[in-house]
């Protein structure tokens, strides 16, 4: 039985956070980084997922209700930053941003966001683990085997952000210009379903 539970838990926060979808995003966010700079934001990414997502399957529930926020405006306001990155993506203004900060010595960290939230420890993986950590008559029990699953999950997660520069590499300056482009389509239709899915929760279609 336990194991039974385990693998549900794990096929179902598998299918939402989607660690070989993340794979392309990851690259395009990070295609102009050393190796180095890449194994650092995939470590922070996935630690920090980790850590927010043990918070809301230990305690989701009265988080959300505490600051009055609802899933549904969770929803629309995680499409609307996602559009805004898609928008840039699709546009090339990271590039002319990128200069910019270059010329400052700065560069933007997309480990907390985009990577973190809402791409990993997006509305569909918190509402997954605050439904898992609380299913059964055993609470415990549930919340160990949720933590479990999810630890395999961001552990798969992370080893696909590590090999991410080869896959970089073998695609080429082309292949990710063509990819960011492409995945800059998908992500705005990504955050445009979010904002459905947020408004649709709110009752108003």
């Amino acid at each position: 039985m336990t194991w039974d539970l385990f693998f549900t838990a794990f096929v179902t926060l598998f299918l939402v956070i989607d660690p070989i979808g993340l794979v392309p995003f990851f690259i395009a966010l990070t295609n102009d980084r050393k190796a180095s700079e890449r194994r650092s934001i995939a470590l922070r990414a996935t630690g920090l997922s980790l850590v927010l997502l043990a918070i809301f399957a230990f305690a989701g529930d009265t988080i959300l209700a505490t600051i009055g926020i609802g899933m549904p405006a969770f929803r629309i306001a995680g499409g609307l930053l996602l559009f805004l990155i898609a928008v840039d993506m699709l546009f090339e203004k990271r590039g002319e941003r990128r200069e910019s900060q270059a010329d400052s010595g700065e560069k933007p960290d997309p480990s907390v966001f985009p990577l973190t939230t809402p791409l990993i420890v997006g509305p569909g993986a918190i509402a997954a683990v605050i439904l898992l950590a609380g299913k059964g008559d055993d609470p415990f029990l549930a919340l160990s085997i949720t933590m479990g699953a999810l630890v395999v999950v961001l552990i798969v997660v992370l080893s696909l952000f590590l090999i991410s520069g080869l896959i970089a590499r073998l695609l080429g300056k082309v292949g990710i210009t063509v990819l960011t482009r492409l995945m800059g389509m998908l992500l705005a239709a990504l955050a445009v379903q979010f904002v459905v899915d947020g408004v649709v929760g709110l009752g108003i279609l």
